[in-house]
């Protein structure tokens, strides 16, 4: 009974490992001998996203790379040293992040006081208007 329930999600898997050009190739077969299939199989893509999304196995990929890099190999040493490797990478993530920010906020002041200024002299160089002509 499990191998039924489980058939559709190794299939998915299957097909993912091997690109979008797989499920495209399958839509393809599947409209030209059954085309009620080939429906349901370009609605199931359009569904789950897979038709527009940059490819199916990177989701999956990393989702498996995230999986593995948490667990526990057994050893204490090398899991806290990892941990700690895992904490201080993070640490210089998020202090890089945050120097990006201060960045682009100095370059966004830099622009508005350029924007103001140009707009001051450009206020200064035309004469006003005069009112009772």
């Amino acid at each position: 009974m499990s191998s039924i329930a489980t058939w559709p999600g190794r299939a998915e898997s299957w097909m993912d490992a091997r690109g979008k050009g797989a499920w495209i190739a399958a839509m393809v077969l599947a409209f030209i001998f059954c085309w009620p299939i080939g429906l349901a199989l370009l609605a199931y893509l359009i569904w789950s996203r897979r038709m527009f999304s940059g490819s199916c196995h990177t989701r999956h990929a990393r989702f498996r790379h995230a999986h593995h890099a948490f667990r526990s190999s057994g050893n204490s040493a090398f899991d806290s040293y990892k941990a700690e490797t895992l904490k201080r990478l993070e640490d210089e993530q998020r202090a890089f992040e945050d120097f990006l920010e201060r960045l682009r906020q100095a370059k966004d002041k830099a622009e508005f006081d350029q924007f103001m200024d140009e707009r001051e002299r450009r206020a200064r160089e035309t004469p006003e208007a005069d009112t009772g002509a």
